[in-house]
């Protein structure tokens, strides 16, 4: 299996023209293998420790894990992103009909989306929630013990967002920027009313390297989203994923996976303790 296609420019040079398609078979493959060998070794439900009662104290039945405009984000971004892979592989596959209109829009809607998600993320949101620290880091191994079934192991209590679901921010992060900035260089070989048609801006080869670029950040995204659908329908997970059709967990979830100290929410011990109460 090669990684890159290569073909002759009308001066002889041999020069990249994107990655192997059959790399898109290979993230496939991985994204499969992926998800029998995981439900297979983890179990359904991790163990936890007991979970201390005084903390409810003042909490509401529900409690707001995601905004409107959180899961607007989320929802967006997944229309546009199963478009933008529709669009870029089946044709490779031979399902054919006319994409490419339709997926430098689907392009643009996500860039608009993700400058949305940064002005939210600033404006909105409390940016560090969801960067890795020292702590995450050891609830990471913590955790890790108890999916694999070791008996004294306990999944520790994280703070808003675990840490692997800041291990596939990051992750997914860098595949999209990757795919969105390559993306509207591309923008410039084909005809739209955004932005006039270059195709001379770079050298063949350099073209060459940004096609490159730009599909494996796709096929890197083939994988992402297999794992993600997969982690969203477990059944220990299914509770998140409800939390962001309707931006609420219980209370008992809360307590269950989440660190008060770590994450205050309106109405808890800390906030009244931090209040005076």
């Amino acid at each position: 299996m090669e990684f890159l296609r290569r073909a002759l420019n009308p001066w002889g040079e041999d020069v990249p023209i994107g990655v192997s398609w059959d790399l898109i078979w290979a993230a496939v493959i991985i994204g499969a293998v992926f998800v029998v060998v995981h439900a297979l070794m983890v179990p359904k439900k991790v163990a936890t420790g007991e979970i201390d009662e005084s903390e409810a104290k003042g909490l509401p039945e529900k409690l707001q894990r995601h905004t409107v405009g959180a899961r607007g984000f989320h929802w967006s971004m997944s229309v546009t992103m199963f478009a933008l892979l529709i669009t870029a592989f089946f044709p490779v596959i031979g399902i054919q009909f006319p994409w490419v209109t339709i997926h430098w829009i689907a392009g643009v809607l996500l860039i608009l989306t993700v400058i949305y998600h940064i002005y939210h993320v600033f404006a909105k949101q409390d940016f560090w929630t969801m960067w890795i620290d020292r702590r995450d880091v050891e609830e990471g191994k913590l955790g890790l013990k108890a999916a694999l079934g070791q008996s004294d192991a306990e999944r520790p209590r994280a703070g808003k967002y675990p840490v692997d679901q800041k291990m596939f921010h990051h992750v997914a992060m860098i595949a999209t920027l990757g795919a969105v900035v390559t993306g509207i260089l591309m923008m410039f070989r084909i005809d739209n009313f955004l932005l006039p048609m270059n195709t001379y801006m770079f050298s063949d080869a350099t073209w060459g390297w940004i096609y490159v670029i730009h599909g494996v950040c796709g096929i890197g995204l083939i994988f992402l989203v297999i794992a993600h659908v997969y982690f969203a329908i477990r059944p220990e997970k299914r509770w998140m994923t409800w939390s962001m059709i309707n931006g609420w967990i219980d209370r008992d979830r809360y307590l269950e996976n989440h660190d008060p100290a770590r994450w205050t929410v309106d109405g808890s011990s800390q906030t009244a303790e931090a209040e005076g109460d």
